[in-house]
C-alpha cells in the first residue's frame, strides 16, 4: 500500500537540524534477493560459506539488465530469510553474520582521482558502473550506466541536491561533510572530462545557503573546474527532474524524453558518491545517511548506517517509538512519495533515504466539490479530477485515460494533499497509469 500524502504532517524542525549519529555495522546484515526492478535472481554462494566484504554473491535479473549483488560485510552467509521490502511485500533476503573485520574481497581495486582524470573514458565508465550495478539513488533506482551510454553532446551536468520532500535531508547531510562534498565535486569533474564539457552544477534549495560557504571552501582546491553551486526554489516538488532542469537552465524537457537529448546529464548527490565509491574504492556504496524522523520517534536523528542494517536498529538508535500503539504509519522515503510498510522488519538498501513514523490520522473522504485544487497544484499540468471520474466509470475508457496524459504523472502526491474532500487522487492516478500501459487488445 502506498502512503497517502494527506497523512503528511508538518515537521517540527528541519531534518538538517537533527543530531547526526553513526551506527556500527550490525551483527546480522541483509540484502534483498530481488527488488522492484529485478524479479529473478541467482545466488552464487552456499549456506555456511565464508565471504569477504564487497564480494560478489549473486546476480539479479531485470528485463534488460542484470544487477550483481555484493556482500555488505565479511563473515558467514547464513541463507535466505523473509523480511519486508520497501514496497510492503515480504521477500527473501540473503542473511550474513558479520565477523566485524570487514576483510575486503580480493577483487577490490583502489584508484586515485588523479589517475582517473588521466585514464577514465566513457566506455570504461559505462562498463564499471554496469559491473557494480550502480543505480540512481534519487528514488528511481534506474541503472546509472544507461544514462552514461548517451551519444548526445553533453553541455551541462546537474547534480540534484534539492531534496524537496519534508523530512528528507540525506543529500544535505552529505554536502555538509567536506570530505563527502569533495567526492561529489571530483565525480563532477570526472564527468566533465568524460563528456568534454565545462559546466557542472550542484543544485540546492535557496533556503539552504549554509551549504554555500562549505562548497566555497572545498571548491577552492579545484580552480577552473567548471563546478558551481546553484540555488533554486524552496518549494515542492523543486527536486523533480523536469522542474529542476527548467529552473536551473531554462530548458523545458518534454516528459518521456531523456535530458541528454537537450545536452544535459543529471544525477542525485548520493549517485555521485556511489560513482566515486565504485571508481576510487573499487566497491559499491556500502554506507549512506538515513533520516529517522516523525512525531512517533522519541529522538529523531540522521544516521550514517551500513547497507543491510535492519530498520529496527536505526529506530532503536533513536530511542524507539513514543508509544506501543498500532495507530501509527511507517513510511520508507518521503512523506509525500514514500511507501507505507506494515512494520519495521525492513532493511536499509542503498536507495533508502529516510524512515518516517507519524501518528495515523483518520480522514473521512467526501464527495468531490470540483474546486480545482488538484488541477492548480499539479506540477505536470494534468487534471486529476478528470482521471478520477474516468477511472470510476465502468468499463474504464482506456483511450480517454491516455488522452489525459496520465503517464506524465510523477506521483508527487500534491493532488491528494491539496484535495479539500480528502480524496486519494494519487491512488487514482497510479491505477490509471497501469491502465494506460496495458497492451492493446487484439482485434
Amino acid at each position: 500500500m502506498i502512503a497517502k500524502s494527506n497523512h503528511l504532517q508538518t515537521p517540527k524542525g528541519y531534518s538538517v537540524e537533527l543530531p547526526l549519529a553513526s551506527l556500527p555495522a550490525q551483527k546480522y546484515l541483509y540484502i534483498p534477493k530481488t527488488n522492484s526492478r529485478c524479479a529473478k535472481a541467482d545466488v552464487a554462494i552456499e549456506v555456511g560459506q565464508k565471504v569477504n566484504f564487497a564480494q560478489e554473491v549473486g546476480v539479479r535479473h531485470g528485463p534488460f539488465f542484470d544487477q550483481p549483488m555484493f556482500s555488505p560485510c565479511s563473515g558467514t552467509y547464513l541463507g535466505l530469510e523473509k523480511h519486508t521490502y520497501r514496497n510492503g511485500k515480504t521477500i527473501d533476503y540473503l542473511k550474513f553474520e558479520n565477523d566485524g573485520l570487514d576483510t575486503l574481497a580480493p577483487s577490490v581495486r583502489k584508484s586515485s582521482f588523479g589517475d582517473l582524470k588521466k585514464t577514465l573514458t566513457q566506455e570504461k565508465l559505462v562498463e564499471t558502473l554496469k559491473h557494480y550495478a550502480a543505480v540512481g539513488l534519487g528514488g528511481s533506482s534506474f541503472p546509472a550506466y544507461v544514462k552514461m551510454q548517451t551519444k548526445e553532446t553533453i553541455r551541462t551536468i546537474l547534480i540534484d541536491g534539492v531534496e524537496c520532500e519534508p523530512y528528507v535531508t540525506a543529500d544535505h547531510r552529505a554536502l555538509e561533510d567536506e570530505d563527502t562534498l569533495r567526492k561529489v565535486i571530483e565525480g563532477m569533474i570526472l564527468l566533465e572530462n568524460v563528456f568534454h564539457c565545462h559546466d557542472a552544477r550542484i543544485c540546492i534549495k535557496r533556503k539552504h545557503k549554509e551549504l554555500v560557504p562549505v562548497f566555497d571552501k572545498v571548491i577552492a582546491d579545484y580552480p577552473d573546474s567548471g563546478v558551481t553551486m546553484q540555488l533554486l526554489g524552496s518549494f515542492y516538488p523543486q527536486g523533480w527532474e523536469i522542474e529542476m532542469i527548467r529552473r536551473a537552465t531554462g530548458i523545458e524537457v518534454k516528459p518521456g524524453t531523456l535530458p541528454a537529448k537537450y545536452g544535459i546529464l543529471n544525477f542525485n548527490v548520493n549517485s555521485m558518491i556511489q560513482m566515486m565509491s565504485i571508481l576510487e574504492d573499487g566497491m559499491p556504496i556500502m554506507e549512506r545517511y538515513v533520516n529517522v524522523n516523525g512525531d512517533e520517534i522519541v529522538s529523531p536523528k540522521t544516521i550514517k548506517a551500513r547497507v543491510g542494517t535492519p530498520f529496527s536498529a536505526l529506530i532503536e538508535e533513536c530511542g524507539g517509538y513514543k508509544s506501543d500503539s498500532d495507530e501509527k504509519i511507517l513510511i520508507v522515503g518521503g512523506a509525500m512519495m514514500g511507501s507505507s510498510i506494515p512494520n519495521d522488519d525492513c532493511v536499509v538498501t542503498r536507495t533508502v533515504t529516510s524512515i518516517v513514523c507519524n501518528k495515523k490520522v483518520a480522514y473521512k473522504e467526501e464527495p468531490c466539490i470540483r474546486c480545482g485544487s488538484c488541477v492548480l497544484s499539479c506540477p505536470a499540468h494534468l487534471h486529476p479530477v478528470l482521471v478520477m471520474k474516468t477511472m470510476k466509470t465502468m468499463p474504464v475508457d482506456r483511450q480517454k485515460i491516455k488522452e489525459l496524459n496520465v503517464l506524465n504523472c510523477m506521483e508527487c502526491g500534491l493532488c491528494s494533499y491539496s484535495c479539500t474532500s480528502k480524496i486519494p487522487l494519487t491512488d487514482y492516478m497510479r491505477r490509471a497509469k497501469i491502465v494506460a500501459k496495458l497492451p492493446s487488445r487484439s482485434r
